[in-house]
């Protein structure tokens, strides 16, 4: 849609009120036993397992595709009497160059590819060596990508050419999902980051997403309010349902329900499936895993009993 700044300029954003609510969110809510156990097989559901690291290689994202195949080690899904789900995880992310690797692996499993582009982490790249590097991703088989945004833009209040960029983006994506990363740990101000979620959505984002894991503030709860505060007022005003994923710093199964209470309690159930939320992560499966074993047996199992990707 075309930029309409009425829908954001000027909104209120107020910190003390965001942490007081998740604060309380957190506080009032708790699931334990099968309850527990079944929000966090619904967590796994939703991952979009990660790796972002310059010593990647093929055999690692090979290791990490077969996890995503069978994120739970087979006596956990037998002591869960989930055999006939089939689960996998959300997603599997990684670098442009990954893609092809990951896509083979994946193959006939109905996981999606994701792959960052637009120069990430930093995103400050010509544009259109930007566009090219999406154009590639997808040309490779991947069927998500995300971008990241230019936080210039944000900071100096320039909406139209934050939108013209995403909007480009969104174009040379084709026919794979666009998740726009906003770095809120750089926009400095929640009000910022209401906007930039906003002009993310009308520039065509398919999700909006907190983090690239690389800022010295990634994801936190009352960020997260703001953005899915804007993602239920566009959907108010436009009736168009998008998505959200959370990223980085997210590393245990309390993270994993706590990011599901929100998405619950301000955007009800539907919100609750991998076509409308995502998590970003890798070592929160691990976590989330050993909290599983521990519902079927009993014990904590070390974590080297586990495979990992």
């Amino acid at each position: 849609m075309a930029l309409r700044p009425v829908l954001f300029e000027g909104h209120p954003a107020n910190r003390s009120a965001a942490e007081r609510r998740t604060a309380s969110l957190i506080a009032r809510r708790s699931v334990k036993k099968e309850w527990q156990a079944a929000w966090l097989v619904n967590a796994i559901r939703c991952i979009d397992l990660t790796t972002l690291s310059g010593d990647d290689t093929a055999d690692r994202v090979r290791r990490l595709c077969a996890k995503a195949r069978r994120p739970l080690a087979p006596h956990i899904v037998k002591g869960l009497g989930i055999e006939e789900l089939e689960l996998t995880t959300g997603a599997v992310c990684v670098y442009p160059t990954m893609v092809s690797h990951a896509v083979k692996a994946l193959s006939g499993s109905g996981i999606p590819v994701a792959s960052v582009a637009t120069g990430f982490p930093a995103g400050l790249m010509p544009l259109k060596l930007r566009l090219a590097e999406i154009r590639y991703a997808v040309e490779e088989g991947a069927d998500e990508i995300d971008i990241v945004i230019t936080r210039e833009h944000v900071l100096n209040a320039d909406w139209s050419a934050l939108h013209d960029e995403v909007r480009a983006m969104r174009e040379a994506c084709g026919h794979a999902h666009l998740k726009a990363i906003l770095a809120t740990g750089d926009l400095q101000t929640l009000r910022n980051v209401y906007a930039a979620s906003m002009v993310a959505m009308q520039a065509g984002a398919d999700f909006i997403k907190t983090s690239t894991g690389k800022e010295g503030v990634n994801a936190t709860l009352p960020v997260s309010l703001i953005m899915v505060r804007a993602l239920r007022d566009y959907f108010d005003e436009t009736g168009h349902r998008i998505g959200f994923k959370p990223a980085g710093g997210m590393k245990s199964a309390k993270d994993a329900l706590n990011w599901q209470f929100l998405m619950m309690e301000e955007m009800g159930r539907e919100w609750l499936e991998p076509d409308l939320f995502r998590l970003g992560a890798s070592s929160m499966l691990a976590d989330i895993e050993r909290q599983l074993e521990h519902f079927v047996t009993g014990r904590y199992a070390s974590s080297s009993r586990h495979a990992v990707g």
